[in-house]
């Protein structure tokens, strides 16, 4: 009978994607392991967003063989600060909850290298492998965000690299990203075999087409999303929502640390085309996506984030609307290679954007070839494949 711990800061009913991935991923190792093992997961409470934290059971079972344990941390608003804190409760209780327990893999999913660390210390001390999921570069990306802020932080964020992320990342025996642009940063960390299983299209996405084109005069754009320092809506939003009104709606679903700038923006242009949205749950946004005529994606101008993979580009690319993609690096090439009747343009680019919205001639396309590729079940069951091999 083997162990296996699973470590996810996000787990369902929580809305990202690191939630939905790894849910999906452990009901397909589940179904994997069948009779041959134990899946302890160890994750928190719903708490993405400030304005969306549904209540789960402490302490759950799926089916006979896994065992999902929610730590409840406390509320943050994706600042900096208070997501250390939220991460450092997180930390010690998972800690807590593994003692006199002896797993045969821990399999950690990280976006912001704490995770990743989480499952290095706990391996380590049980002498047995780590698996790691590589979601984000949590250094490179806060250098790049905070390279207009204090000396000290980034000494201190240049230590964590030294201390924290590498000695992490060559802990492990595999590691999986989310996206091959992330391939280069860790061949030079790291001699461990990589993998390249993205985020994918969820089964709540497939088929969805939208309810009818919108032959009104005003047309509705839709994101949905994190509105955080990541996403730069407030250099892109307000300018072009000013220059479309009349012609355009903008609905924008989500929560995030710079929300308040987007809010200011919309205020101070006292704009009227702009909506902003809670988060809600799929099936609400779903119905949201049929009555869109244009879905669209956004992120900030920095270095670090042309190696990323947006999880967005999957859930759009599912529908047949018209994808907007203020892209550049890896995502860009992606979306060109993969899914058809995407719009890119350089990020902050309102001009670019203005006078392509002006000009398109729309239509809604089924990305066939897409849909066939990258949905959820077929990457979490070759990802499972990939992780049993380490048992």
């Amino acid at each position: 009978m083997k162990n296996i711990l699973v470590l996810t800061y996000y787990y369902f009913p929580d809305l990202s994607a690191g939630s939905f991935r790894n849910t999906a991923f452990v009901k397909e190792l589940s179904k994997q392991l069948g009779k041959d093992g134990i899946i302890h997961v160890i994750t928190t409470q719903p708490n993405r967003y400030k304005s969306f934290r549904d209540k789960a059971l402490e302490v759950e079972e799926f089916g006979n063989n896994v065992k999902i344990h929610r730590i409840s941390v406390p509320e943050h608003k994706s600042g900096f600060k208070d997501q250390i804190t939220s991460y450092l409760v997180y930390y010690r209780a998972a800690l807590a909850l593994i003692k006199n327990k002896k797993f045969d893999l821990v399999y950690a999913s990280s976006s912001r290298l704490f995770t990743a660390y989480l499952g290095k210390r706990i391996a380590k001390k049980q002498g047995c492998s780590l698996f790691l999921d590589i979601r984000d570069i949590f250094v490179e990306t806060m250098i790049e965000v905070l390279k207009h802020n204090t000396v000290i932080k980034w000494i201190i964020l240049k230590a964590i690299e030294q201390v924290i992320e590498r000695p992490t990342f060559r802990s492990a025996v595999h590691i999986n990203l989310v996206s091959k642009g992330f391939e280069d940063y860790f061949r030079k960390i790291t001699s461990c075999p990589l993998s390249f299983y993205p985020n994918g299209i969820d089964d709540a996405f497939l088929g969805l087409k939208a309810t009818s084109e919108n032959n009104g005069k005003i047309k509705i754009i839709t994101y949905a999303g994190n509105i955080g320092e990541g996403q730069g809506l407030e250099k892109i939003i307000p300018e072009c929502a000013k220059r479309l009104e009349g012609s355009f709606h903008f609905k924008i679903i989500g929560d995030g640390g710079t929300k308040n700038l987007l809010e200011d923006a919309i205020h101070s242009n006292r704009l009227t085309n702009v909506e902003m949205i809670n988060p809600v749950r799929r099936a609400e946004l779903i119905e949201i996506y049929k009555k869109s005529d244009f879905l669209f994606l956004h992120l900030n101008n920095y270095r670090a984030f042309e190696r990323v993979l947006p999880s967005k580009i999957f859930e759009y690319g599912a529908t047949d609307l018209p994808m907007i993609a203020g892209v550049g690096g890896y995502a860009k090439h992606f979306i060109i290679e993969n899914v058809p009747n995407s719009f890119i343009f350089k990020p902050g680019d309102h001009e670019a954007l203005i006078c392509w919205l002006q000009h398109y001639d729309y239509q809604l396309v089924v990305r066939k070839s897409f849909l066939n590729r990258f949905t959820r079940d077929t990457i979490s069951k070759e990802l499972v494949q990939c992780v049993l091999n380490y048992l």
